[in-house]
């Protein structure tokens, strides 16, 4: 998410009554998680084992508990809860509207595009030209969608990102203050879902299509040209490069990357990242030709067993 005006570190230590090391002045010009950051964002951490992916990330300002050295040409706040602090600064600058309206007179819509009755469309969400909006989709605020875009009935896009902290009382949520982003060209299928980003943005790439009931986890990014069938649920923070093809009830493990061309049959399960121009299969997938023999060695495992008894 970008600040608009930016925003100096004093006044962001002000709010969180942080202790800061770094200039006053120090510029700082968007929030966002770790898997997202830019030049010039505030980032959070607060677990050893991401502290120097985040002291070393893109970031510009990092917000730790624990007092450990700055960074060159960085700055640091120091938090006793940065979990706590970062919802807050989200809040902060993402300040929630409710809606008055079933579409907002602060959306864009495009010149061509109809928007069948029942549909929703949120605070200054962006609709390109010559789009089709069926009855039911929900549209949530600041949502961007290009130009030539189908969205069938009972779509919902920009919903919040499944990301909890665990507490000894319960979970706490992480405010999503991301945005969804549609590029031309693409199909969404009826009673998709595709939640945003935590603070950057999930996208879906030119010319992708997503057959009914596909799950779309936040921050991840569809590539071009991509073809996801009925049920397939892809978790957040995922890459899937261009021209890819997941077939009916694929499920994907979150934080990984799914290399270009490359297609996985029905009811696999990626668990980590695989290489592209390959077709893979099973759980875990695997190249398709290797899991074959596989389950074919399996199905030798009977006789095996008897002739081991005689």
């Amino acid at each position: 998410m970008k600040l608009a005006p930016t925003q100096s570190l004093k006044n962001i230590a002000e709010l969180i009554n942080a202790k800061f090391v770094g200039k006053p002045d120090f510029v700082i010009s968007g929030i966002n998680e770790i898997h997202m950051v830019e030049a010039g964002d505030l980032t959070f951490v607060d677990h050893p084992k991401y502290y120097d992916k985040a002291l070393n990330s893109k970031a510009t300002t990092i917000l730790i508990n624990k007092e450990v050295d700055c960074p060159e040409g960085k700055a640091l706040l120091f938090s006793d809860d940065p979990f706590r602090d970062y919802v807050y600064l989200c809040k902060k600058f993402r300040v929630f509207t409710p809606s008055t309206a079933s579409i907002s007179p602060t959306a864009t819509i495009g010149e061509g595009t109809v928007i069948q009755p029942g549909a929703f469309v949120g605070n200054n969400a962006k609709i390109g030209k010559n789009c089709l909006i069926h009855s039911n989709v929900s549209i949530y605020d600041h949502t961007v969608i290009g130009d030539n875009v189908v969205i069938h009935a009972g779509a919902v896009l920009g919903a919040d990102a499944f990301y909890f902290k665990k507490r000894p009382e319960g979970y706490d949520k992480m405010f999503s203050c991301g945005r969804v982003v549609i590029e031309d060209n693409v199909e969404i299928g009826a009673l998709c879902t595709i939640d945003k980003g935590v603070s950057g943005d999930t996208r879906i790439g030119w010319g992708t299509k997503l057959d009914n009931q596909v799950h779309i986890g936040h921050d991840t990014v569809v590539g071009k040209n991509c073809l996801l069938a009925a049920q397939v649920g892809v978790a957040g923070v995922v890459v899937i490069e261009d021209d890819v093809i997941l077939w009916g009830q694929v499920g994907v493990q979150k934080d990984l990357v799914i290399g270009k061309g490359a297609v996985v049959f029905g009811q696999s399960g990626v668990t980590k990242s695989i290489k592209g121009g390959i077709t893979y299969f099973g759980t875990p997938a695997a190249e398709v030709r290797e899991k074959l023999k596989e389950m074919a060695m399996v199905k030798k495992i009977p006789e095996i067993i008897e002739a081991l008894k005689k």
